[in-house]
């Protein structure tokens, strides 16, 4: 059956543009999907935290040779990367931080490239030392950008560096189909917020309802998961 896993990641709540952006798109992929299933992980209200000295020397452990308690410190690491292989798309509200993405997505990142479970690392192959584990995943990333023109030719095309990262460290872990969809103009209002807001309600619709992942297999029932 098709599963989504949907990621909001704003510390806003009901002024966050991407948080009711991915909930439209949650809203449409259900009704085209009425068969699937979807899990939902709140990052914003919940935050992860970040990876520390005992979060390193475990994950960089050979998985046999972890304690007790690198297992544990290792614990929501593996739930956040199941949650990932399980899910044929994926769809993540993500603001715009100063020009990059919030901290708490970065924790987010951080916690899922993992070493032996979303790539291999191969020393001794000089022409491909990283492997991605990642396979056959769709991720829809819904960003919020306060000013515009940052997309592809736009007048700020040169401050983006989220689109880039996200597309540099998912491709690194094998998801190459990324779609970005961008609200931009928040701190200008008006009718240039609406016009995109509504631009991008349009493509998440679109995309939503040409997710490769139909089926109708099982009744739907939606998970939500807490840190």
């Amino acid at each position: 059956m098709p599963h989504l896993l949907h990621i909001d990641s704003s510390p806003r709540n009901d002024r966050s543009h991407t948080r009711r952006l991915t909930a439209h798109f949650v809203q449409s992929w259900r009704d085209s999907h009425p068969h699937g299933t979807v899990t939902y992980r709140d990052i914003g209200r919940n935050p992860l935290p970040h990876v520390t000295e005992e979060w390193i020397a475990a994950a960089f452990a050979q998985p046999d040779e972890r304690s007790q308690a690198m297992q544990d410190t290792l614990q929501l690491s593996d739930v956040l990367v199941d949650e990932i292989l399980e899910a044929d798309s994926i769809v993540a509200g993500i603001p715009f931080y100063n020009f990059g993405m919030p901290s708490g997505f970065k924790a987010y990142i951080d916690q899922i490239v993992r070493v032996g479970r979303t790539f291999l690392f191969n020393p001794d192959n000089r022409e491909s030392t990283y492997t991605p584990l990642v396979h056959d995943k769709r991720m829809i990333a819904v960003i919020s950008r306060g000013d515009g023109g940052y997309g592809p030719g736009g007048r700020n095309e040169t401050l983006n560096h989220l689109d880039p990262h996200l597309r540099t460290v998912l491709h690194f872990i094998g998801v190459n189909d990324l779609e970005i969809v961008a609200a931009e103009n928040d701190e200008h209002g008006g009718e240039a917020l609406i016009d995109s807001l509504e631009s991008a309600r349009r493509r998440l619709m679109r995309l939503a309802n040409d997710d490769p992942s139909k089926t109708t297999m099982s009744p739907l029932f939606y998970r939500r998961t807490h840190p």
